[in-house]
C-alpha cells in the first residue's frame, strides 16, 4: 500500500508553487516540487521516477516535511573552517589599500606582522572581492619616466598623428 497523500492548506500550496518558480536555489525548488507531487496524490515511486531520485530520498523529504514543514526545504548550514579574518582585519585591509596600492604578498605580510594572522592568497582575494575590490594586473610601471611615455599603444598613436 502507498503512503497517505500529504494534506496542504491552500496558502501552503501557493507558497510551494511560488518557491518552485522563484527560488534562487534549485535544490529548494526541487524539494518543494516533491512535496506538491506527494500532496497531489502521486506515489513515492511515481515521484521518484519523475524527479529521477531514489524512493528513499522521496521518503526522507516527506518525513522532514511532516516534521518541520517549510523549514525542511532550504539547505542546512554546512560545516567548514572558521573564518580567519575579523571585521578589524577587514577594516585594516581597507585602510592599507586606500593608502597605497599593494600586492597580495605585501598585504599578507602586513596581516601576519600586525595581527599574527596567516591566511592564504585565495582567502585574501576572496575577502577583498567581498569588500568590493578588484584585482588587476598592472601593465605599466607607475614610476615617472623623464624620457617620455613608455606605453606602446600611446607611442603608435603619436606616430600615426605626426605623419
Amino acid at each position: 500500500m502507498g503512503v497517505k497523500p500529504i494534506e496542504l492548506l491552500e496558502t501552503d500550496r501557493q507558497q510551494l508553487q511560488r518557491l518552485i518558480k522563484k527560488s534562487a536555489d534549485w535544490r529548494e525548488s526541487n524539494r518543494a516540487e516533491t512535496i506538491l507531487m506527494l500532496a497531489d496524490g502521486y506515489t513515492v515511486k511515481e515521484t521518484a521516477e519523475k524527479q529521477r531520485l531514489t524512493r528513499e530520498a522521496i521518503r526522507e523529504r516527506r518525513r522532514k516535511w511532516l516534521k518541520t514543514g517549510f523549514a525542511s526545504l532550504p539547505d542546512k548550514p554546512r560545516s567548514g573552517a572558521p573564518i580567519k579574518l575579523t571585521d578589524e582585519h577587514r577594516n585594516q585591509l581597507k585602510s592599507w589599500i586606500e593608502a597605497e596600492p599593494l600586492t597580495a604578498r605585501a598585504l599578507l605580510n602586513r596581516l601576519e606582522k600586525t595581527f599574527s594572522v596567516q591566511v592564504g592568497n585565495t582567502t585574501l582575494r576572496t575577502e577583498l572581492k567581498r569588500l568590493g575590490y578588484v584585482w588587476k594586473r598592472t601593465g605599466y610601471s607607475l614610476k615617472k619616466h623623464e624620457a617620455g611615455p613608455t606605453n606602446k599603444s600611446f607611442c603608435r598613436e603619436q606616430a600615426s598623428t605626426e605623419q
